[in-house]
């Protein structure tokens, strides 16, 4: 593992590549570059102290409000992730933490968006938004991996969920709320890009040194998302698989088979032995989602 570190930390080639990724993110993210008030019904806007809030307004399905609720919920700690993602890139390529920069500039409209979307249709009740946010918020977020190479293979993960997330919930309430759906579309967008930055960044490293398979395998056996500090997080996963579109089957599906194939796990030929056990532990993990993936589509 150490050499891996090394090579990752110094490899001229690896920074280039990785330069020319940021520069590519940046042209495509200027072309689609967007405000959150572009995206809120402000129409649909009345005043509390005229009209308090009550449950009988919210008109979206339960499980839908959960889907947004709990994207909301883990879009407020960005302060905490960009904290533990420059942490974890100081002393790696300047590439890396010009990257967080621009991420972090992308992803500070996502909380403001869903959650004033909530409270200007009347579909959250704003006082308890306003604790729950802070709560999260208190309670913070600590990242698990230490090292450039198993975080840009969790964001890898994390960024793929988080845009299939977004686009799966988006079909779910378009019956309910057009408006809805299309603010998480848009979501997606930032989400598409910057899966494609750390995807690509992560194929770069397996290119030059397949051993690489090696922690991203530990990593993606172990994956579980940021939002899964919330204490009620496993509830919150059942009802928004049961009626939100979003399940054990999309994210094998849509995640981890999307990954595997794109990474060309399959046709990998580390050197190490434990690279060349882990690779197989991974394939062998694969396989077992996709079981789970069919006897839950079974059962539906």
């Amino acid at each position: 593992m150490g050499h891996l570190l090394l090579l990752s930390n110094t490899n001229a080639r690896l920074e280039s590549r990785l330069s020319e990724l940021l520069a590519r993110h940046r042209e495509q993210a200027a072309h689609i570059d967007w405000s959150y008030h572009e995206y809120i019904p402000w129409e649909k806007g009345r005043s509390f102290k005229a009209e308090p809030w009550e449950e009988s307004q919210q008109v979206l399905p339960n499980g839908i409000y959960m889907a947004i609720e709990t994207a909301l919920l883990t879009e407020v700690n960005l302060p905490w992730f960009t904290s533990g993602l420059s942490t974890t890139f100081r002393g790696s390529f300047q590439v890396l933490q010009d990257f967080i920069h621009t991420w972090t500039a992308e992803e500070d409209q996502h909380s403001n968006l869903l959650e004033t979307y909530l409270i200007v249709t009347r579909n959250g009740n704003p006082d308890e938004l306003h604790h729950l946010r802070k709560r999260v918020v208190e309670q913070g977020w600590q990242p698990d991996y230490q090292t450039p190479i198993e975080t840009m293979a969790y964001t890898s993960i994390q960024e793929r969920a988080t845009m299939v997330f977004y686009l799966n919930v988006a079909k779910a309430a378009q019956t309910y709320d057009p408006d809805l759906s299309q603010l998480l579309r848009r979501l997606a967008k930032d989400e598409t890009l910057h899966y494609a930055f750390y995807r690509d960044a992560v194929k770069a490293h397996l290119e030059l040194e397949p051993n690489f398979v090696l922690p991203l395998a530990q990593v993606m056996m172990k994956f579980r998302m940021p939002g899964a500090v919330m204490p009620d997080f496993p509830e919150r996963e059942r009802i928004i698989a049961k009626e939100a579109n979003y399940s054990p089957i999309h994210y094998f599906h849509q995640v981890v088979n999307t990954l595997v194939d794109n990474w060309g796990i399959r046709s990998l030929r580390p050197t190490a032995a434990e690279a060349e056990t882990a690779r197989l532990q991974l394939l062998a993990y694969h396989d077992r989602l996709r079981r789970v993936a069919e006897r839950i589509g079974r059962k539906r």
